[in-house]
């Protein structure tokens, strides 16, 4: 479906009326035109003229480019992953707890280490 002029910046409903009376009916048509051409319409000077051509072919080319996206998702649909049963989750979860004991007593034991390396070297000294 081809967009409506009132897309192109710059143009609103009176000028894409203005535009369509002058049969530029669609965004290709205008993408397609001279700076000319289109100058020739009430209310379009030489540098509007421009910039509503400019408008038109970026308008065109973004609507390629998402149109091209959305065909390529729809063919490339994401897999969801499998679900898990319930026992494999309370698995990981009783695995990641009891991970996380053991790093926090490792790091307990290397300060008390620590500690007692310090109060060694304090008892030798006096």
């Amino acid at each position: 479906m081809a967009a409506p002029l009132i897309e192109i910046t710059g143009i609103g409903p009176a000028a894409a009326q203005t535009l369509m009376d002058h049969s530029f009916k669609t965004v290709e048509s205008i993408a397609d035109t001279t700076i000319e051409k289109l100058s020739a319409v009430p209310g379009f000077s030489v540098i509007r003229a421009q910039k509503t051509i400019d408008a038109a072919k970026q308008l065109l080319a973004s609507t390629t480019s998402d149109s091209a996206t959305a065909a390529s998702v729809k063919k490339s649909a994401v897999k969801k992953p499998a679900p898990q049963d319930k026992k494999s989750k309370d698995k990981k979860s009783k695995d990641k707890k009891s991970k996380d004991k053991k790093s926090k007593k490792d790091k307990k034991d290397k300060k008390d280490k620590s500690k007692k390396k310090k109060n060694k070297s304090k008892n030798k000294k006096k």
